[in-house]
């Protein structure tokens, strides 16, 4: 199952990957001198449009086989077994799960209503203990 991106978040980037990418244009075509910043501007809209990309095709979270993975880009992969959550936290509209040795936040305001309702309802089959969980058995 995929946790989905609000689309205005998908369309960020791209919006960004096109700003940048029309700066780096004008820029490199403006005139006689070379300036090497051009070319930086570029780059910066091609990993503005390549982040989109992938977030377009992975979304958010991946949750299968018993793992919910977030699905990052630039970086490591993170990915919690949910088995081993012993801990879920609500700190302003994050929820950060913990395990023994891992830490997984999840920022919903990036998630689509219809994805957001079944990650919640997955976090509460989870059982973890309302005394562990400052916000109830209500996720």
């Amino acid at each position: 199952m995929k946790i989905i991106y609000k689309k205005k978040v998908i369309y960020a980037n791209l919006m960004f990957g096109i700003v940048w990418d029309g700066l780096g244009i004008f820029k490199v075509l403006e005139g006689n001198n070379l300036s090497w910043s051009g070319y930086l501007y570029l780059v910066i809209g091609l990993l503005f449009i390549g982040n989109y990309l992938y977030c377009l095709k992975n979304q958010y979270l991946t949750i299968e086989n018993g793992t919910i993975r977030k699905n990052v880009l630039y970086g490591f992969v993170k990915k919690v077994n949910l088995k081993e959550i012993k801990l879920i936290k609500k700190f302003a509209s994050d929820y950060i799960l913990k395990t023994e040795t891992k830490q997984l936040k999840i920022h919903t305001e990036a998630i689509e209503e219809k994805s957001l309702s079944e990650l919640n309802r997955i976090l509460t089959e989870l059982n973890v203990s309302p005394e562990k969980m400052p916000f109830g058995n209500k996720v």
